[in-house]
């Protein structure tokens, strides 16, 4: 496995993976699938600087990605960043979600992050043991705040000091 900056070549592949998950309802609070054009400015905002978006490559495809975005806006939060993690289903169980999280906890210090973030669904419990693993612990719990399918959700707030 081969963990790299994403290019913009990767975006329909990262596309294609968001939109599984998307259909699934587990990972995300999106409910319509998402089009290459229009996820093209929200890959352009990252930076391998400050806020990379990493593909795991396996055997020439990409098998899931990583992306750092702001966790607010506010200047005291600037070395915060909260993370979102999604793996293809052609390729799971290999370790490619904890591979890339294990990348962001390790190279978060050169990027100027002390702080990780993660929201995650309460029903969602591989990637709340999979953060859980990798020394994230649970900070909060918002009940109810998603609706999807007529089904209320929570959201776990999951967090790691750096």
């Amino acid at each position: 496995m081969i963990i790299r900056d994403a290019v913009e070549a990767d975006l329909p592949a990262i596309v294609e993976i968001y939109n599984a998950a998307i259909r699934a309802r587990i990972s995300t609070a999106q409910l319509e699938p998402v089009s290459v054009e229009e996820r093209l400015p929200w890959l352009r905002k990252h930076s391998p600087e400050s806020h990379p978006l990493w593909v795991a490559v396996i055997d020439g495809q990409i098998a899931g990605w990583l992306s750092f975005h702001s966790f607010m806006t506010r200047c005291a939060y600037r070395s915060t960043a909260k993370i979102s993690v999604y793996v293809s289903d052609t390729f799971p169980r290999l370790g490619v979600g904890r591979a890339l999280l294990e990348k962001a906890v390790t190279h978060s210090p050169r990027l100027a992050i002390n702080v990780l973030v993660g929201c995650i669904f309460g029903h969602n419990e591989p990637s709340l043991r999979l953060f859980e693993r990798l020394g994230f612990e649970r900070w909060g719990s918002l009940p109810r705040i998603a609706r999807m399918d007529d089904i209320e959700r929570d959201l776990v707030i999951v967090g790691r000091h750096i």
